[in-house]
């Protein structure tokens, strides 16, 4: 069992920046896809950017240029900087690592941002 903890989200104005972090209760491998999601207020829950055991990176279209996952195996670390904050990126984030068959969830981190 892999525990997922989210933290450095906040409340933040238009045009601000975090760095989100998702810090794993054991060791996470290169080998391991790492993604985040959120989860707006009445919406369902969407997938947001994603990295792969290669390395290459995808994001949903309406945050690339701003979001830049990665992910430091030595500190079993999984990181999000949110770069130029608009207020339809408020929602819950979450992370979710994938260690062979297994998904693991955090509980999220809040992100609001006031225009």
């Amino acid at each position: 069992q892999v525990r997922l903890v989210e933290s450095g989200g906040g409340e933040v104005q238009a045009g601000g920046s975090l760095r989100l972090s998702c810090t794993a209760s054991r060791r996470i491998s290169v080998l391991n896809h790492v993604a985040w999601y959120r989860q707006a207020p009445g919406n369902e829950r969407e997938w947001v950017a994603r990295l792969t055991p290669g390395g290459s990176s995808d994001y949903l279209d309406s945050v690339k240029e701003r979001f830049t996952i990665s992910r430091n195996v030595a500190k079993n670390s999984a990181y999000l900087q949110i770069n130029a904050l608009i207020p339809e990126d408020t929602a819950v984030y979450y992370c979710n690592i994938l260690i062979g068959t297994a998904s693991y969830w955090g509980q999220g981190t809040q992100v609001t941002v006031s225009s």
